[in-house]
């Protein structure tokens, strides 16, 4: 089973926290004990689980990532956007997550985040759920 969702970003950095919309999908796929695969189709944004109770980790992580990767530099990309490119290949674009009994196998504190890199824009999210 596939399912598309929309995200409609609101900043030029974002990580969005989508755990729910994943759950919702896995939890009408009726898959009690499979591989729940998220995919970002876009070049410029990514997809990451990490922690998601304090949503100063989210903060730290686009800090340092735009320490690492500024937004100006000397890049040859017409476009404009190649920090958000960089950005998306050091988080990447996919994650897996088991399903057991139904439900995602995350740890207690993780979450998966939608990660923009050049919003705000309209996006999609690939959800793909194989059953055992």
């Amino acid at each position: 089973m596939t399912k598309v969702i929309s995200i409609a970003t609101r900043s030029r950095t974002e990580f969005i926290d989508v755990t729910s919309r994943v759950e919702e999908v896995v939890e009408k796929s009726g898959v009690e004990n499979g591989i729940c695969f998220i995919f970002s189709p876009h070049t410029t944004a990514g997809v990451t689980i990490n922690e998601g109770a304090d949503p100063s980790v989210r903060e730290d992580i686009i800090y340092q990532l735009n320490k690492i990767v500024p937004f100006s530099s000397d890049y040859r990309h017409l476009e404009g956007n190649s920090p958000a490119h960089i950005k998306t290949s050091l988080v990447g674009s996919s994650c897996t997550v088991a399903i057991e009994n139904g439900k995602l196998h995350l740890g207690t504190w993780q979450a998966i985040f939608f990660c923009e890199f050049d919003g705000p824009r309209a996006r999609k999210l690939v959800i793909k759920i194989l059953k055992e």
